[in-house]
């Protein structure tokens, strides 16, 4: 990631920009992501990208007389669909910070 980065004439502020560039790529590659959950063997969809944003909600009209069974698997499927988008931002941070390890050495 710092690869090809003169570490010796690099200063602070030049190593935040770098930084911070890196993280505006990360976000911008996070839009393209999808993590879909289902609930209720299906009753209930939600989509959301790499950021945590909602793209997609399906609800199955059977569920619209059923307002407590519907709140029980929105809160499922949202739970399970935030935990992909979790570990994935954990597994992307710790790919960014584990090639932190290469600063100063080549």
């Amino acid at each position: 990631m710092f690869d090809g980065i003169d570490l010796k004439n690099l200063n602070l502020n030049d190593m935040m920009s770098q930084v911070q560039e890196m993280a505006d790529k990360a976000k911008e590659q996070n839009e393209s992501k999808l993590f879909t959950s289902k609930a209720g063997g299906g009753m209930v969809e939600i989509s959301i990208n790499g950021n945590s944003e909602v793209v997609d909600l399906q609800i199955d009209d059977s569920l619209l007389e059923d307002k407590d069974s519907l709140q029980i698997l929105l809160i499922s499927a949202m739970n399970d669909v935030i935990k992909q988008s979790d570990e994935n931002k954990k597994m992307m941070a710790m790919n960014m910070f584990g090639n932190m390890g290469s600063f100063g050495q080549k």
